[in-house]
């Protein structure tokens, strides 16, 4: 998690004061806005570690940057981060607007499934672009995965779900994930058209997870964008691509506890091999130090 300004940076100096003063209340507050956990967020964190330090009588900044970590992981572990993929096959619904890296991801996932030996086929069913369909081929090539593409231009999304749950039905495949489209002419239409999807799939197969792709670096913004999905699409889980360093880090605590959705993947990087499971514990560590 290599970053130009990252929160543990920001914070090494204030922890290795000699002692807890007022100036380390405002670096601490500075500190948490700069790595996106926003106002709302930063001021109640801030509220309750100033409590626990008058609490247990302490003045040491070690003793502060115990508890922080431990604030932010129990925050984080208040939802569940697991994946559910028990299902075979277990169908897996990508969703997310345009721009997101939502294609890439899936590729990421894709071969984060087969270093785990599972067998994965990726469904294009984002019909409305050409180049998408194209994208998603070369990354399911990349992650080992097989591919159930349109039949011809424009096929109905629905159609290419379905067909792509009976391949793994028929031959066996663990996992199916499908690709869905991020725009349409309005929003109506493009959640109507997810509505369909998860119908005709759900025809066959229960949909084990709906994954929301959103761009960390967008922080609230991308949040916004991403409305429609958190309230029409039956979304389960985050995935927060982007994120390649910690002056983020705050936005996937901002935005559980903002969505109530949990956190299960994150990307923090270009390659292929750069999405990972999500875990509290080992995030609030590599975020605070």
């Amino acid at each position: 998690m290599a970053a130009s300004w990252s929160l543990g940076g920001a914070l090494r100096g204030m922890f290795a004061k000699a002692t807890i003063d007022e100036g380390t209340w405002d670096d601490l507050e500075s500190a948490l806005l700069g790595a996106d956990f926003g106002p709302d967020l930063t001021e109640t964190i801030v509220d309750e570690l100033r409590a626990k330090v008058e609490r247990y009588r302490t003045t040491d900044p070690k003793d502060l940057q115990r508890m922080l970590r431990e604030t932010i992981e129990e925050r984080l572990a208040r939802l569940d981060s697991t994946l559910t993929l028990s299902n075979r096959p277990a169908v897996v619904l990508v969703v997310g607007v345009n721009g997101v890296g939502k294609t890439t991801t899936i590729g990421k996932f894709a071969k984060f499934l087969t270093n785990h030996g599972r067998s994965v086929v990726v469904g294009a069913a984002d019909t409305f672009r050409a180049a998408a369909v194209e994208q998603l081929a070369t990354w399911a090539e990349r992650a080992g995965a097989r591919i159930v593409r349109p039949q011809q231009a424009g096929q109905d999304p629905a159609s290419v779900a379905f067909q792509t749950v009976e391949l793994a039905q028929r031959e066996g495949v663990e996992i199916v994930l499908v690709d869905t489209a991020g725009r349409l002419q309005n929003k109506s239409g493009l959640m109507d058209e997810l509505a369909k999807v998860r119908r005709v799939v759900e025809k066959l197969e229960p949909i084990a997870e709906v994954l929301l792709v959103l761009d960390a670096t967008t922080g609230q913004n991308g949040l916004a964008q991403a409305d429609a999905f958190l309230e029409h699409a039956g979304v389960t889980g985050l995935v927060l691509t982007k994120l390649d360093g910690t002056a983020k880090g705050g936005f996937v605590l901002a935005v559980q506890e903002k969505t109530g959705i949990p956190v299960k993947l994150v990307g923090q990087g270009e390659g292929i091999g750069d999405l990972t499971g999500f875990t509290p514990h080992a995030f609030a560590q590599q975020l605070i130090g």
